[in-house]
């Protein structure tokens, strides 16, 4: 496949300004979409998804040199279909006007209503990542074409082909006053940010956040950051140890650890350490008994990923840690088409390594000790709030422990990753792992502007409320101001 060839950094500039002053154009003379017109939006979104599967399969195991097909049909195809399917199926009755509560009451006696309408902001901008580039993207477009806005797509340059195939595929089933794809580099990625868009999503590092959330404040945007961070697994006394590990490795290593809700270490009762490491060897074993030549095990997305993912393994050894390469055929990986790492523990990570300092991101799996949980909670909470927390056990105290006295975005409770799978849950971070969400309904609020709006009586009773302030006035206010 021949490699996409980019527009210049002027043209894309100018094409972002001239489709962002259309859609604003059009948001105002159109007005709001009909449920029809959304409807069709969101099917469009999954024929298209349905019709090109196996081209967007082949553009990122090109990407990466090796990606798991099987995977990405999971994730990325159906997992890009789920959202979609999810909005328009609930369309109706997340767009219905909302009924609330008049006070004081006395003025709902007199016709007095107050509701919440749920309009479009306008043009949404979305910066989508290049680990699942297709699931990623489209999952927020599901929420802002629910929502009834306009939709302008800056996916990653380190997918080059899936991003070009995107913009092919998105011209073919929409025009670009609904939806349009902007391909560039960093430089094009922060003039994208800087736009005065009506609400910008972005999913990626929290490095790059800092920039993106300091342009959009030029133009006072909202932001949704989907962040990352270091989610811990904290494995209970209780805990099914075999279960565990095999739950475990297979979120560590689909996509082989490049996903932001990836368990980053594991914190485990020291005598439990022996059982979780003989576990995790079986688990891996069983899910890939080969790894080099191994089509199911996706490779790192590019050589510089890959360098700082085997640096952080090296540091941690020369610091002293204990390096468990899960390593079933025992292949040498010297020698190497793709940018492939094996499953790897790291036992007795210490805070002064790097592994423990930022998100891993890669098939790396450092392993600390707890006597108590207090300790392990202790721990958690001296870290940057995490995307996602993980606890393993059948102690329900310890879990209510771990869930009301940590903050994560979201927690799954024996497994990983799961609770981002539910539509129906919101799904986003907290402090450095992110601010907003999103996900079904919560999508759909958090591209909608919630319009109060209150219908005031016919009738002149609140006329009293008007200077001169008389007895009735003072008895009024009275009657507010006592507990």
């Amino acid at each position: 496949m021949n490699k996409p060839v980019d527009p210049s950094i002027e043209e894309s500039k100018a094409r972002m300004q001239a489709v962002l002053e259309l859609q604003k154009r059009l948001v105002i003379s159109k007005g709001p979409p009909d449920a029809r017109l959304r409807k069709d939006r969101l099917t469009r979104c999954i024929d298209l998804l349905i019709t090109h599967q196996n081209d967007f399969v082949e553009a990122m195991n090109a990407d990466f040199g090796n990606r798991s097909r099987d995977m990405t049909r999971l994730t990325d195809i159906a997992g890009a279909i789920g959202p979609l399917k999810e909005a328009r199926d609930s369309l109706e009755k997340w767009m219905k006007t909302q009924k609330r509560k008049v006070t004081p009451s006395a003025l709902a006696l007199f016709g007095a209503k107050a509701e919440v309408r749920y309009q479009p902001k306008g043009v949404v901008g979305i910066i989508s990542p290049w680990n699942f580039p297709v699931q990623l993207s489209f999952d927020a477009i599901a929420g802002a074409f629910a929502a009834g806005n306009r939709v302008m797509l800056k996916p990653s340059e380190f997918t080059p082909v899936t991003s070009a195939l995107m913009a092919r595929t998105l011209d073919l089933y929409f025009d670009e006053d609904e939806i349009a794809v902007i391909v560039g580099g960093a430089e094009v990625g922060a003039a994208f940010s800087s736009l005065p868009f009506d609400h910008l999503i972005f999913t990626g590092a929290t490095s790059v956040a800092k920039h993106v959330m300091r342009a959009a404040a030029e133009n006072l945007v909202p932001v949704t950051l989907e962040l990352g961070g270091k989610s811990p697994v904290v494995i209970g006394r209780s805990a099914d140890l075999a279960k565990t590990a095999a739950r475990v490795m297979t979120g560590k290593t689909m996509n082989a650890g490049q996903i932001c809700l990836a368990p980053d270490y594991v914190i485990a009762p020291s005598e439990s350490v022996a059982g979780f490491v003989d576990e995790t060897k079986r688990a891996v074993a069983k899910m890939y008994p080969s790894i080099k030549d191994n089509a199911d095990y996706t490779s790192m997305i590019n050589q510089r990923h890959y360098d700082r993912v085997r640096g952080l393994i090296e540091d941690a050894k020369a610091k002293g840690a204990e390096i468990v390469e899960i390593n079933p055929a025992g292949e040498d990986f010297t020698q190497q088409e793709h940018r492939k790492i094996p499953p790897t523990l790291i036992l007795g990570a210490t805070d002064e390594m790097n592994v423990m300092q930022e998100e891993i991101f890669g098939p790396v799996l450092p392993v600390r000790t707890y006597a108590g949980l207090d300790d392990a909670i202790a721990e958690i909470n001296a870290r940057p709030r995490p995307l996602a927390l993980y606890y393993f056990g059948e102690d329900a105290t310890e879990s209510e422990a771990l869930l009301n006295n940590t903050h994560s975005g979201g927690v799954t409770i024996n497994d990983v990753i799961f609770h981002v799978t539910m539509q129906d849950l919101p799904f986003g971070g907290v402090g450095p792992s992110g601010m907003g969400a999103y996900h079904g309904h919560r999508g759909f609020l958090e591209f909608s502007h919630e319009k109060a709006v209150y219908r005031q009586i016919s009738g002149e009773l609140l006329a009293m409320m008007r200077p001169p302030y008389g007895a009735t006035f003072k008895k009024q206010v009275e009657g507010r101001i006592k507990a």
